[in-house]
């Protein structure tokens, strides 16, 4: 890993919020294609889903969903519980931008595709009682669309 990249993932869950996303948007970018040193921070994100700041839940989520597709590992079948678990955060624009993110762990893989879909088909079902419902099923089925789009799989 260069040492810009280094660089950007240290100012991830930094109190400077223009650092923060400016960084976010780096690193994105930078995982759009597959990379070699997912796991090298990989372990830090899995703990950033917790953080206290929910700004670092939503960018670690986002993250490690976008790192998928560098898992030759399937780690994400692991800790996709703890990730899953991002999309009914108690903030819930955390909630949603994991939410809209997730459809991109179902791209990694088949055991990654049909661990996503039962979780999501699950949300789906639970989120009744949620005071978004619609928004959360609206970002489940445009998450369905863009598996799909991705995948091209019935």
């Amino acid at each position: 890993m260069d040492s810009t990249i280094r660089s950007n993932l240290d100012n991830l869950c930094v109190d400077d919020r223009q650092a923060q996303g400016q960084a976010f948007l780096f690193i994105l970018e930078q995982t759009e294609k597959p990379v070699d040193w997912a796991y090298e921070v990989w372990d830090v994100l899995v703990e950033n889903l917790r953080h206290k700041d929910n700004h670092c839940r939503a960018i670690a989520a986002q993250i490690l969903c976008n790192l998928a597709k560098s898992d030759p590992n399937n780690r994400i079948l692991g800790d996709f519980e703890a990730l899953i678990a991002v999309t009914k955060d108690k903030r819930f624009v955390t909630a949603r931008h994991s939410l809209q993110a997730i459809w991109k762990v179902g791209a990694a893989g088949e055991q990654q595709q049909t661990l996503l879909v039962d979780a999501l088909a699950d949300r789906f079902k639970a989120c009744i009682s949620e005071k978004n419902t619609t928004l959360i099923r609206y970002d489940i089925i445009q998450g369905f669309r863009n598996l799909y789009d991705a995948v091209k799989d019935d």
